[in-house]
C-alpha cells in the first residue's frame, strides 16, 4: 500500500476543522494529522516532528486572527519550503490570486467545495505540486492580457536565456535535476545553478511560481479541472 498523504489543517473555526477531517477521513490515501486553531500552534507542531512525520499539505485558511493565513503562508514556505499549501478561503480569490503565487501555493479552495473536489485538490497537489480550476486558469489569463499586473507578479523579472528556458520547460514536465542533466548533457550541480538562477531573475520562490512564470509567458500549458 502507498504512502498516505498526511494532511495538516489551520483555521480559527473548529467547526470547520472537525468538518474538513470528518469529509477527509473517508478515504483511505488521506491521513489529517493535525488540527491546528491558528499560525502560532502549527508553527509550535511542526517544530516538533521527524522528518518520516512531516506532513506533505498544509490546508491554510486566510482569514484568521492574530496571525492571518498571509503571514503564515510566509512564515512555512520561508522554513519548510518543501510542504504544499492549499489555501481555504470563505471569499472569492481574485484580489490575493497573483500574491498567493508568488509565495508558491499550490490549490485555492473555497469552503464551500465539495467533497470531490477537496479530494481531487489533495491528491493532485501531491502528485503534481498544483492544482487549477478553470476559474483559476481565467484568472492567469487576466495577468496575461494585463501586462501591469502580470510584471507585478514577478516583480524581479529578467530576460531569461534560451537555457534557462529550456530548463523551464522541463521543470514544467516534473523532470528532476538528475533526469535535466542527462537531457542537456549538463551536470546536475550546473542545472541547479540555472534553476536558482531562474528563482532569482523571475522572483518566484519555488518550483510552484517557475511552472506559473511559464504560463503567464505562454512557455508551459497547465491542465485545467473544468
Amino acid at each position: 500500500m502507498s504512502e498516505k498523504i498526511k494532511i495538516v489543517l489551520v483555521d480559527d473555526e473548529q467547526l470547520i476543522l472537525e468538518g474538513v477531517k470528518m469529509l477527509l477521513s473517508a478515504k483511505e490515501n488521506i491521513s489529517v494529522d493535525f488540527l491546528a486553531t491558528g499560525g502560532a500552534d502549527i508553527l509550535a507542531h511542526l517544530g516538533t516532528l521527524d522528518q518520516k512525520d512531516f506532513p506533505h499539505i498544509a490546508m491554510v485558511d486566510v482569514q484568521m486572527k492574530p496571525m492571518d493565513g498571509f503571514e503564515l503562508v510566509e512564515i512555512l514556505k520561508k522554513n519548510y519550503p518543501e510542504l504544499k499549501i492549499i489555501i481555504l478561503s470563505s471569499h472569492y480569490k481574485s484580489s490575493v490570486l497573483g500574491y498567493m503565487i508568488k509565495l508558491g501555493v499550490s490549490a485555492f479552495l473555497p469552503k464551500n467545495s465539495d467533497k470531490k473536489t477537496f479530494i481531487e485538490a489533495i491528491e493532485t497537489v501531491e502528485k503534481n505540486g498544483m492544482y487549477f480550476t478553470k476559474e483559476d486558469h481565467e484568472m492567469l489569463h487576466s495577468y496575461m492580457n494585463m501586462p501591469a499586473r502580470k510584471k507585478s507578479l514577478f516583480d524581479n523579472e529578467e530576460t531569461l536565456t534560451n537555457r534557462e528556458v529550456e530548463v523551464v520547460k522541463l521543470i514544467c514536465q516534473e523532470k528532476t535535476n538528475h533526469e535535466i542533466a542527462d537531457i542537456l548533457f549538463l551536470s546536475p550541480r550546473t542545472v541547479e545553478s540555472h534553476r536558482q538562477r531562474i528563482l532569482d531573475k523571475i522572483g518566484a520562490k519555488n518550483t510552484v511560481g517557475i511552472v506559473i512564470y511559464a504560463v503567464i509567458n505562454n512557455i508551459h500549458t497547465i491542465p485545467i479541472k473544468l
